[in-house]
């Protein structure tokens, strides 16, 4: 089932969190997902139900590899009871001039899941029923099943918004009251990381799944879910999608950098380059001293260097032996946060010194999806090479030196060429997000210059 909302902010994640808690304290295997490219929910989810929250884009993946996708989720590591699929902003809100390619109401369309919305009720009581009916029929493809009102204030508030919706025959499932002891932190990208604040973020979980459990028929719920049709696709697997592991890679391990500042990764990937026959090792730049021992390539994907800067400049041992190492041609792939930690400073703060190029923090947001063109030969993409990705990010970077490589290109509004990011040696580094599901030839080309 999807849990979906009529726009951003009406509770979709405190939802979906405490229900899939809720869910797993029950002893019910849930499978937790989120439609589009966030990396900071599916965090929560996972810790709300001990199974790592998985991604499901359009754009990113492609549309057809959306249910394979699912069901790999939904069976690894065991096949679970129930999918749970978070929407994106508004239920049919999607890429920009595409009529809501990738949005909530075409993933629930890809995997005919039905579709339990959750309304904001705080400052609306009878017109809830105006809107519950105007999103039932906005799209005859999409299916809305059940209703959860959020914050509501008072048994008659209750009352008034459930007479509203009597005549739709949509089923109210579940009425949570206005909480305001329960406050998830956020900041410039959103809300603060789980993997940032694990005891707090654990203590806000049980909190939620009380909630929820309290508030919400869970049973009525599952009977939702069980309307859902029978997924006939093959579920996605990482051997499949790319080429058989390399003979020469013997099995090279390749540091993946994590901890708190490096939090933004999808599940894929890791798998992605074990199958590329690489063994994927953890490391976290904030407190260990070296890279692992033995390692023949090194990817830093996006976080937060910018609130842990400090900390990571004062590493000096680690940043120092990176240097080192791609001056010695370690194959290196970085995205955002990790374009951010190779650059010369970040914020006046000393960083690795790799790339010629000075980050700052700035007011602007740059959001959206890209279809960019790589630039340059590297050891992630070839020349002309075609991807689709996503920007997220509040830092710009100016470089140093003009001659260094760019990484990628794609049209601006202004109907110019954007380029992003820099190409030099064995590094590949961009603001540029992309989902390796979607491009296993960009596991192939890193995974066989590691060999």
């Amino acid at each position: 089932m999807v849990i979906a909302a009529p726009g951003s902010g009406s509770g979709k994640t405190t939802i979906t969190t405490g229900l899939l808690a809720a869910l797993h304290r029950s002893g019910t295997r849930v499978s937790p997902h989120k439609v589009g490219p966030d990396y900071i929910d599916p965090g929560y989810h996972g810790a709300a139900c001990g199974r790592v929250g998985r991604n499901l884009d359009p754009h990113l993946q492609g549309a057809e590899r959306i249910v394979p996708l699912l069901l790999h989720g939904a069976s690894t590591p065991e096949p679970a009871d129930v999918a749970v699929i978070e929407g994106v902003m508004g239920l049919f809100d999607g890429q920009l001039g595409t009529q809501g390619f990738a949005s909530t109401a075409h993933v629930a369309t890809l995997t005919a899941s039905p579709v339990v919305l959750v309304v904001d009720a705080a400052h609306m009581s009878r017109s809830v029923g105006a809107l519950v009916l105007g999103f039932a029929s906005y799209d005859p493809q999409v299916r809305i099943a059940a209703v959860v009102l959020n914050n509501v204030g008072s048994v008659r508030h209750e009352a008034e918004a459930r007479a509203a919706l009597a005549p739709s025959g949509i089923p109210v499932i579940g009425c949570v009251p206005r909480v305001k002891e329960i406050v998830v932190p956020s900041r410039h990208l959103g809300l603060v990381p789980a993997a940032e604040r694990s005891p707090e973020a654990m203590a806000e979980v049980d909190a939620l799944a009380s909630l929820v459990a309290q508030h919400v028929d869970l049973p009525a719920l599952l009977d939702v879910a069980r309307t859902a049709p029978p997924l006939v696709d093959e579920a996605w697997s990482p051997r499949t999608a790319v080429a058989g592991p390399d003979a020469s890679a013997g099995g090279r391990r390749v540091a993946v950098a994590g901890g708190r500042a490096f939090t933004f990764g999808y599940a894929e990937h890791t798998e992605l380059l074990a199958a590329a026959g690489l063994e994927p090792v953890g490391f976290d730049p904030l407190v260990d001293p070296e890279l692992p021992s033995g390692i023949g390539g090194l990817v830093i994907g996006g976080g937060f260097p910018e609130v842990h800067a400090v900390d990571l400049a004062a590493n000096t041992v680690l940043r120092s032996a990176i240097a080192r190492a791609v001056d010695d041609g370690l194959p290196v792939v970085a995205e955002c946060a990790g374009l951010l930690y190779l650059a010369d400073r970040l914020d006046g703060h000393e960083m690795c010194g790799v790339l010629p190029v000075e980050a700052t923090f700035g007011s602007r947001l740059t959001l959206g999806y890209r279809t960019a063109t790589a630039v340059t030969d590297s050891v992630l993409s070839e020349r002309g090479q075609v991807v689709t990705g996503h920007e997220f990010h509040r830092t710009s970077v100016a470089a140093t030196d003009e001659t260094v490589a760019r990484a990628w290109s794609w049209p601006s509004p202004e109907g110019a060429s954007h380029t992003d990011g820099f190409v030099r040696g064995s590094v590949h580094a961009a603001y540029l997000h992309t989902h390796w599901a979607g491009h296993p030839a960009l596991v192939e080309r890193f995974a066989a210059a590691v060999a």
